[in-house]
């Protein structure tokens, strides 16, 4: 993993599947506590509109570059390269080497139909996964006896990965507010488990490639994303242009 850079003052790692696996690896063998974020557009512009929000980004062990408009923003500033390190295909790339190096995993998040449909699919194509734990957390703020209840599972079922599947940003502030007391590497994944459990579709590979995800998952959910796309993208396409040409001056 190369040094870290920074877009609009947020954090991301230049690294690669493979490095972020074999880093994931390490921390699960001392069963250290950690929590990666998996940044696309839509959590840089949380992180630059919200000052708290930026620093739990940026305090994560590992940010990888999740959005191809990351990516392009890289290689651009400093990182030629830098390749995508796309949250679900990281998610498939961890559970290959936990299934291969025996490290138990737990899920947490979205809805108890989704939690069970994507146990289905990983015990057909991880049969030696090692699954401790599986929780789907009630959808409003957590009371201090739940969030007790989540910590002595989670440490009891022995997991060394933990998925999380909140949502940014509600799952990057859960895995910061739970660092040392989760003896797991959290990983938040977004809407991986939804992918995975047939729940919800992904974009097609061609429009991944040209940064057009955004594209497919509004048209998917008009009503629930055409906020946050019209809010953030043309934002974040004039800040980002003018990072670069005031770095390159």
């Amino acid at each position: 993993m190369s040094d870290e850079a920074r877009i609009l003052g947020v954090r991301v790692d230049p690294t690669s599947y493979a490095a972020a696996a074999a880093q994931v690896e390490v921390w699960t063998r001392k069963a250290e506590s950690r929590y990666v974020c998996v940044a696309n557009v839509h959590m840089i512009m949380e992180a630059h509109d919200a000052p708290d929000f930026r620093d739990i980004v940026n305090a994560a062990d590992l940010v990888t570059p999740d959005g191809m408009p990351l990516v392009w923003s890289l290689r651009r500033l400093g990182h030629p390269e830098q390749e995508r390190v796309y949250g679900p295909d990281l998610t498939l790339h961890l559970l290959d080497m936990a299934a291969k190096q025996k490290v138990p995993v737990g899920f947490y998040g979205s809805s108890a139909n989704t939690l069970r449909h994507l146990m289905n699919f990983l015990d057909e194509k991880y049969p030696a996964l090692d699954i401790r734990y599986s929780y789907s957390p009630p959808f409003r703020a957590s009371t201090a006896r739940e969030d007790e209840e989540v910590l002595r599972d989670v440490n009891a079922s022995g997991c060394r990965i933990l998925f999380v599947g909140l949502g940014c940003p509600k799952q990057e502030r859960w895995m910061s507010g739970h660092r040392s007391k989760i003896q797991a590497v959290m990983i938040g994944v977004g809407a991986a488990f939804d992918f995975f459990a047939g729940t919800k579709r992904q974009a097609p590979a061609w429009m991944m490639k040209l940064g057009l995800e955004w594209l497919f998952r509004l048209i998917q959910e008009p009503k629930r994303l055409w906020q946050r796309y019209l809010y953030h993208n043309p934002r974040f396409a004039i800040l980002i242009l003018r990072q670069v040409f005031l770095q390159a001056r």
